[in-house]
């Protein structure tokens, strides 16, 4: 997946948990264990698309092939630190 492709996968799931977040407090039209599932499942996955990009750029920096960078699993992932 080239840069420009997560980006937009990291776009798309952000609109998609704002979209769940206003739904579920304006109209309460989500359930709360389902909202906090789903939102779960949006967190765990941009995750994984920021830790791809980080993995490409120090690739690039290395003179290594970005292309060769792969999604960790989530368990990997989901708990670094910024």
């Amino acid at each position: 997946m080239q840069d420009g492709e997560i980006l937009a996968k990291i776009k798309d799931l952000i609109a998609e948990e704002h979209d769940l977040r206003d739904r579920a407090a304006g109209t309460g039209e989500v359930g709360a264990q389902d909202e906090r599932a789903r939102i779960k499942e949006l967190e765990d996955a941009l995750d994984q698309c920021w830790d791809l990009l980080r993995q490409r750029k120090a690739r690039r920096e290395f003179g290594e092939d970005p292309d060769f960078a792969s999604p960790r699993p989530v368990n990997e992932v989901e708990d670094y630190q910024q």
